[in-house]
């Protein structure tokens, strides 16, 4: 069978220790080393200058090639464009994107310079596999340099309607690129959606049958493949979690009282600063809960250079104090709020013992909290997922309590329910969504992708 080339961002090179290994990072390793391959992609270091030749690891029968970003090219692709455009854009802030067209020569410059220094790594029959939105024109550079293999790609990230994307000045030239692929994956139905309706609307292309696009003088497949966990990893891990010191300290510190648990990454999308003002309201309007009820928020620091996301932090360090002081009592905080990361196996633990789970993004490709937090339930107990129904997750998880985050009665209203849902309905809406979460596992996500690009036909599906 022929080798598989992971094209990333970052790359998860297993000598930098397990904190560069999360869910997504060991299906990717497990498919290259089924049948052997490279993983591509930037070291996460810098450097005065870009690197010329890739820094290889082997450890059979993977081999890690990894390049550092000149400190330039860090500024303008990563910090630049993909963080300060093209993921606000593509999470439906506009008034948050900023259109800088030295920021996207960058982007430009570095997908380039990845692909010249790929180039000579690829074997003739190597299947490749390229992920999210920093890497969008990676397909079309090497086809530039004639590579003819079959490409796919996986966007993580929402796809934004055609309305949203034509905001973009280079909308013309992403979706182009994004027609070099030869398999296109998408998390949701919307996000398919949004690219069939640029391709023939603004792009003049065609939506075919059997999810074939034509458009920009190519033919490709366009399917949607919602991602997923190790879902039976996530369950034994949950379980033994029990055990761990945080977790029991955690027991013990609430005794009778109920937790609800956020945990996300500091950003603006999702959605942590309405979650405060909602829980805020959840007090005020149901004060029964005062004193009984706590909010339990971990967000860790993520691209703090970036302005916008220093300016969220100080607004939630902000709304936290100041709902603690207004509610808070000697023996009782209404906000539990955590600005640092904790590992997978404590996480698991605290998910199980959290009576809701709140995950409320305002806009999310998938959100596999909302998975994690359901996977990790005491079956003969578990507690309610409170979901945005802008999360990926709410395509598949509609047994959730679905909330819309803009409305802080809505979700005041949830929390209330989740809280006094009776047990046999808190099983009855769990099992109904362990069943989604399995089958849509993250081996199966890899698998059904994988199996897709590899029923391209050599030299593609044929130009339009």
């Amino acid at each position: 069978m022929s080798r598989l080339v992971v094209v990333s961002n970052r790359v998860a090179v297993p000598t930098d220790g397990p904190a560069q290994a999360g869910g997504l990072a060991v299906a990717l390793r497990e498919a290259l080393q089924e049948n052997g391959g490279i993983w591509f992609g930037w070291s996460g270091k810098t450097s005065p200058k870009p690197q010329d030749e890739p820094t290889m690891t082997e450890v059979e029968p993977v081999t890690y090639a990894t390049l550092d970003l000149s400190r330039r090219d860090h500024q303008e692709y990563y910090n630049g464009f993909a963080n300060r455009t093209l993921w606000p854009l593509f999470h439906y802030r506009l008034d948050l994107a900023d259109f800088n067209r030295q920021d996207y020569a960058g982007y430009l410059r570095v997908n380039t310079h990845f692909a010249e220094r790929l180039r000579p790594l690829i074997r003739e029959d190597d299947d490749l596999w390229v992920h999210d939105y920093h890497l969008i024109p990676f397909a079309s550079e090497l086809r530039r340099l004639g590579v003819e293999n079959r490409i796919g790609f996986f966007l993580h990230t929402p796809f934004p309607t055609m309305e949203v994307l034509l905001a973009l000045p280079s909308h013309d030239r992403l979706a182009r690129s994004l027609c070099a692929y030869d398999v296109v994956g998408f998390q949701t139905v919307n996000d398919l959606r949004a690219f069939h309706e640029y391709i023939v609307h603004e792009a003049g292309g065609e939506i075919l049958g059997d999810n074939m696009v034509r458009a920009f003088g190519r033919t490709l497949k366009a399917e949607v493949y919602p991602i997923g966990i190790e879902v039976e990893t996530m369950q034994r891990t949950s379980a033994h979690a029990m055990q761990e010191p945080a977790v029991r300290r955690l027991v013990k510190h609430m005794g009778e009282r109920n937790l609800v648990i956020g945990v996300d990454r500091l950003d603006y999308s999702k959605g942590i600063p309405e979650r405060f003002r909602s829980f805020e309201r959840f007090l005020e309007k149901f004060p029964a809960h005062q004193g009984k009820v706590s909010l339990m928020q971990i967000a860790p620091v993520s691209r703090g250079e970036v302005p916008e996301y220093k300016n969220i932090r100080e607004e939630l360090e902000a709304l936290a104090g100041h709902i603690n002081g207004v509610y808070g009592e000697l023996d009782w905080m209404p906000i539990r709020y955590l600005n640092k990361g904790y590992p997978r196996e404590t996480l698991t633990g605290f998910y199980r013992t959290c009576r809701v789970g709140l995950v409320t993004p305002l806009r999310d490709g998938m959100n596999l909290v909302a998975k994690e937090y359901v996977a990790s339930q005491n079956p003969h107990e578990p507690g309610v997922l409170v979901l945005s129904r802008f999360a990926g997750a709410a395509r598949e998880l509609d047994a959730a309590l679905q909330v819309n985050p803009y409305d802080q009665d809505n979700v005041a209203e949830a929390l209330n329910r989740a809280i006094t849902m009776p047990l046999e309905e808190r099983r009855e809406r769990w099992e109904s969504m362990m069943a989604k979460v399995h089958d849509s596992s993250l081996d199966k996500w890899r698998e059904r992708f994988l199996s897709v690009l590899r029923s391209v036909p050599p030299g593609g599906f044929g130009n339009a």
